[in-house]
Parts: C-alpha cells; structure tokens; sequence
C-alpha cells in the first residue's frame, strides 16, 4: 500500500540523531488520526549486517511484546465481546493444570493484567526440556511471586498462559485464530506470524544469537542450554520461548509494518473496530489496577502508569505497549489517534542493548503537537 503522508522533520531528526548515537540501525514511525495516516518516515538501514538494506515504510519489524495486546488482548476481547468467558472466570476453568491450590483462583483478567502472582520470565524451552507439551505444566508448577491481584509484574508467562487458554477454547492454534479473526478479517497483507523464508529481505534484522537470553538465564544460575540459536536471528521471531514454541505463541510472534500495526491496533477504538463491539472497546481505557504500580487495562498498559513511555502529552487513559525489539504502539482514544515507533534496537549491536523509553517519550510528545499543528 502507498501511504499518503508526509515525513514530520522534528521526529525524524530526533531519531536521526537516536541512531547517529547507535540506540537503533533503523525506525519506521507513523501517526494516525481518526484511522487516516497523517505522517510517516522510514529512517536508517533495516539490515546492516551481512549486508545493507535501507528501511522502508513497507519494512516489516518483529513486534515482540506487542503481539500481546495485538493478538492475544484482541482474541480475549472478541471471546468476551462474545459471552463465551468473562474477565472474572476462573483461569483453572479452561486449563486443569492451574486447578493448584495457590492458583485456582487466577483469573483472566488477572493474566491480562498482569496481576496473577506468575514470574516475568522462564526459559521454557530449558525447563519443558525441549518439549512443547511440558510447557503448561512447567509453568502452572511454578512457584507464586505475590498474591494474585495484589501487584503488578509484568508476566511473558501469563501471556503464554493465556495463548494456551485460547487453544484449548478454540481448538485451533493461536496462529490460526490471529489470521482468520484478525489479519484476513482487516485484509492485511503484511502482517503474519512465522513469515515464509521468501520474505526476509523485507524484514528489519534482530541480534545475533540469543545473547540477551542466554546471559539472563545464566544470571538465574540456570544450567546450559544446548540449542542456543548462533546465527543472525532475521525473518524468525527473536523470543526465545516463542521461538521453541512455534514461532509464535500469547506473548510474541507477531510481525507487521508500521501501517499495518496502526490498523491492529485501531481495533481497540469504539469509532473504528472492525472486530469489536463499542462496549468491549471501552475495557482498554480502564484502569484495572487502581492503588498498584502500574495503571492496566485489558493487555494495554495506561498512561497514567509513573514513568510510562507515553510521556506527558498524552492522557492518562491512553494506552500502549512496547516491545523488547525496540517496537511501540501508543493510542490515545479521545482524539483516536494511533502512533507507531519501530526501531530494530537488538540489531548490529553488543549488549547492554539502548534503553529507548526515553526517546519513546520524546517522540509522543514531538508527534503530539505536529498533529495539532496540523490542525490549526
């Protein structure tokens, strides 16, 4: 698709000197009001290593953690836009595994929320010893941080949880759900999970190998794991559980343009859903974490969370989410404005990898005035 936008000077300098600085090797941004695309640039090379490939708006980036608003939140919200589950029904339900006394009573809403007393991370793929039928039961054997609905931190297990949910709901594959429900439903054509191996020039390249992982899981006192990727992770999903798990699996999978992105995630506004009702639409805004230490609604964390990447120029109950590869999607619903920041920040890099909430930041608040500006 050709984007009628234009590129917006003081965002692109800004990420022009971001990547002089060597956070990112690329970003692709585009702003959307009232689902029309208004600005968009393509900065940097999308591929630096073997060899250079310029960014495009057409570039298709690893969405990382925003495959958990775009494709598990969605396919949540459609279930209970349906009536088939509801926030509050019992996680054990569905998943006999979770039927523990410490788990139980975890709740849907508290997995997508954030709130289910599940760790951040595990190496299921270590754990599950390779494999995938293990997963589950690895993950509902674990031990609870904290009481359920009494914190807030952020869980890749409950998001992994809730894809298994979804597949023994269904009886289909998460995949299968996020293309029929969602990516055919929305006519895209740039966006899929496990893209074919015909495509990968046309796909932002990630780290080389598994570094970040494997020295987090060595931190953890884990013992070795022998199947660490060495290679240069380009056209397959950079998590290392989703990776094990499929290529795609409730917490990330997910790959997509910047356009494309904006589209998924205009899902979530009462004016433009395709896919949703205007009442379910509502739960995104809502802060379901009242008193905790993030403001959380369903798979979006809000603007009125301390420190949030949304920065100052949005509302509180605007929502977003970011993603480990350097990706974000921030909406602020009011105004239905959506605004989309791919980077490729694991790419031609050592670690630490660049902490880039700041630019995040930066950026919200650039792209905020532009599109008042553009109103005047």
């Amino acid at each position: 698709m050709v984007l009628k936008t234009q590129p917006e000077p003081n965002i692109s300098a800004l990420l022009g000197t971001r990547m002089d600085a060597g956070d990112f090797p690329s970003a692709v941004y585009l702003l959307a009001e009232r689902g029309r695309p208004v600005f968009a640039d393509a900065l940097g090379n999308a591929v630096v290593e073997p060899y250079r490939i310029r960014a495009a708006l057409q570039t298709i980036y690893d969405l990382a953690s925003l495959t958990k608003p775009l494709v598990t939140g969605l396919l949540c919200a459609r279930r209970i836009d349906a009536g088939e589950f509801t926030l509050d029904s019992a996680v054990a339900h569905y998943l006999p595994e979770f039927e523990r006394t410490d788990k139980q009573m975890i709740t849907v809403r508290q997995l997508l929320t954030h709130t289910s007393g599940l760790p951040a991370w595990r190496p299921l793929y270590l754990l599950a010893e390779g494999e995938r039928d293990r997963v589950l039961r690895v993950i509902a054997a674990e031990d609870l941080e904290y009481q359920p609905g009494t914190r807030v931190v952020y869980s890749d297990l409950g998001f992994i949880t809730l894809g298994f949910l979804l597949e023994r709901f269904t009886g289909k594959q998460v995949s299968e759900l996020a293309r029929f429900e969602i990516f055919e439903a929305l006519g895209l054509q740039s966006t899929f999970c496990n893209p074919e191996i015909a495509m990968q020039t046309g796909i932002a390249a990630c780290e080389t190998g598994n570094n970040y992982e494997r020295a987090t899981s060595r931190a953890m006192g884990r013992p070795e794991y022998a199947n660490w990727r060495e290679n240069l992770i380009w056209g397959e999903v950079h998590d290392g559980n989703a990776h094990f798990l499929g290529g795609i699996a409730g917490h990330a999978g997910l790959f997509s343009t910047a356009y494309e992105t904006a589209r998924i995630a205009a899902q979530s506004l009462a004016a433009q859903s395709e896919i949703l009702s205007p009442r379910t639409c509502e739960l995104f805004r809502m802060n379901m974490t009242e008193g905790l230490e993030e403001a959380r609604s369903i798979a979006w964390q809000l603007a009125a969370t301390p420190e949030s990447a949304a920065g100052p120029a949005l509302g509180p109950d605007s929502y977003g989410h970011s993603g480990f590869t350097g990706t974000s999607c921030w909406i602020d619903p009011h105004r239905e404005r959506v605004f989309i920041l791919l980077t490729n920040r694991t790419h031609a890099r050592s670690l630490p990898f660049a902490n880039i909430n700041s630019v995040r930041r930066k950026f919200h608040s650039l792209a905020v005035a532009a599109l008042q500006n553009q109103e005047r």
